[in-house]
């Protein structure tokens, strides 16, 4: 796997007999891999948030298959084991697309029934992985293009090499736009309740020597009031045919505020995100977790009046997103003017 030259830690190593996956949990305290042989632990990571961000939970996936034929073949059962991989795999999380996306690629190929599937298996993910990495890079040129401007950004959740194959998507765009000089700052949410923005976005952009802002969820609105922020720049874990994006909880939140402000807000995703399977967000499954990522320990006792409700992601109307970038291209105003020409 080419390696980002954006960012020296990755958030997926490949070995050629196991996936090395940084546990970004961890971060930014702790820099640790865990070590994968087979596709349930890979499965595990996934669930477990380990590896996060749509892309770079697909580019998981496709290695877990990869590792699913090397512990199966050439046993008799050896395609039906690993069609239960691929189920588990799919299995573990419901919102992006991305994963699925990648299950179905390798899904074809099993359905070709390869002489020798290891190898087989092993190049195509090694194929997505890089290919993210080049659309990654395309669409942070799109995005900084169709900026043209200096400017002053505010980014949620993480939406960077760590979620992605490299380079990233929003922090994709927002390197584009350092590397331009076209970068006045960067302000990053905290992004709860993972805090993805404040363990991972800022720490991301600093290994860069970007500086960044990291403010309370709460302050964004106040900080577009003042009239610091032009843009908003985030990713995205699937985007429907009418334009629709889901994307990390509070997500729309700012595109609401954005409207308010006359900010314009700007998603970033490769083309694996759009779902045109779905009409509109209205049928996007939203992954709901534990209460535990919420509720302090003596909450969580049988008895307790106390609950909480923890949707992971929320749903973007296409008429509050000023552009959609693609490594395909650009669709300003999607609202209105649709994202048919993004199709791959």
């Amino acid at each position: 796997m080419t390696q980002s030259r954006q960012l020296s830690v990755q958030p997926l190593l490949w070995t050629g007999h196991s996936l090395k996956v940084l546990d970004q949990r961890a971060l930014p305290e702790t820099i640790v891999y865990d070590e994968y042989t087979d596709a349930e632990g890979v499965a595990e990571a996934i669930r477990s948030m380990r590896v996060r961000g749509a892309p770079a939970i697909g580019i998981a996936a496709a290695y877990g298959v990869a590792l699913s034929a090397l512990s199966h073949y050439p046993k008799p059962d050896w395609q039906s084991a690993i069609k239960i991989d691929i189920d588990h795999l799919a299995a573990s999380r419901p919102t992006a697309v991305n994963l699925f996306w990648a299950l179905d690629k390798m899904r074809a190929v099993l359905q070709q029934h390869p002489t020798d599937p290891v190898p087989t298996f092993a190049k195509l993910a090694v194929q997505i992985h890089e290919e993210d990495l080049a659309a990654n890079l395309a669409m942070g040129e799109h995005g900084a293009k169709l900026i043209n401007a200096s400017v002053n950004v505010l980014t949620h959740c993480n939406a960077g090499a760590l979620a992605t194959g490299g380079h990233g998507t929003a922090l994709g765009v927002i390197r584009s736009l350092h590397q331009r000089d076209q970068l006045k700052q960067v302000f990053a949410d905290e992004t709860r309740p993972w805090l993805q923005g404040a363990r991972l976005t800022v720490w991301e952009l600093a290994q860069d020597g970007i500086p960044a802002t990291l403010i309370a969820d709460a302050a964004a609105a106040w900080l577009m009031k003042s009239g610091q922020i032009d843009w908003i720049i985030v990713g995205a874990d699937r985007i429907t045919a009418n334009g629709d994006v889901a994307n990390k909880i509070g997500t729309y939140s700012l595109a609401v505020l954005a409207k308010q402000h006359g900010v314009k807000l700007m998603v970033a995703a490769p083309s694996s995100t759009l779902d045109f399977s779905l009409p509109s967000g209205e049928h996007i499954e939203i992954e709901q977790r534990t209460a535990r990522e919420l509720l302090p320990e003596c909450y969580l006792e049988t008895e307790s009046l106390v609950s909480a409700w923890n949707p992971v992601f929320d749903v973007t109307p296409a008429e509050l997103i000023s552009a959609i970038v693609t490594e395909r291209g650009v669709a300003v105003d999607p609202g209105i003017n649709g994202i048919a020409h993004l199709q791959p």
